[in-house]
């Protein structure tokens, strides 16, 4: 777990891009950790990162999930330890300071997708909470179908119960119940929202 520190590889970036004018794209692989620096931002072209953190236990704390467009960076959170890591295959732009002003609205665009998850992961219960934050997913990372909203982004019940401050179990135990009240279906380890479904709202929530 490294500290917030330049890389050789960061800085080659940002000097060439300066040289040449623009910014150039870099490839990162699944699972793969996009450098933090402290003046730089990464705008994802392609594919999907999580941001995250960790406490003194080395339990995950994830902070966010972002896709095309977004920008993600240190400099956006100043936590430490902080670390991008890459869930898909990655295509992300390096951009330095002194471009930042031309991002405005990306960058408003992270402190609304950030506020809008924060006050998700503490809604109650834990029923509503994770209902809640699979409908963010599928509004990010969706695509309408014929029988819902399929979440493109395959994400662990581990994964979900970091961000929602649960355990896995409650997140295994809760999407058996929305499934079996119809409110979503499984397809090929994906998720697909039937969010015309009005079910959920009778969905039990004592165990929540």
């Amino acid at each position: 777990m490294s500290s917030i520190t330049i890389t050789e590889t960061t800085a080659d970036i940002l000097a060439d891009s300066t040289l040449k004018g623009n910014l150039s794209p870099r490839l990162f692989t699944r699972k793969e950790v996009i450098p933090p620096n402290q003046d730089v931002l990464w705008r994802i072209e392609r594919g999907v990162v999580r941001t995250l953190t960790w406490g003194e236990d080395g339990t995950f704390i994830t902070l966010g999930y972002w896709g095309t467009g977004d920008l993600v960076g240190y400099p956006l959170s100043k936590i430490n330890p902080y670390q991008i890591e890459c869930l898909t295959s990655v295509e992300a732009i390096a951009i330095p300071q002194h471009f930042w002003h031309q991002y405005t609205n990306d960058l408003l665009a992270h402190i609304q997708y950030s506020e809008e998850l924060l006050s998700i992961v503490h809604r109650k219960p834990v029923s509503l909470r994770l209902w809640q934050f699979l409908v963010w997913l599928s509004e990010k990372f969706g695509r309408d179908l014929e029988q819902g909203r399929l979440i493109e982004l395959y994400i662990t019940h581990q994964e979900i119960a970091e961000v929602l401050n649960t355990t896995r179990v409650t997140v295994t135990r809760l999407l058996q119940q929305f499934e079996a009240a119809g409110t979503l279906l499984r397809h090929k380890r994906r998720i697909i929202l039937c969010l015309s479904n009005k079910t959920i709202m009778n969905v039990s929530l004592k165990n929540g």
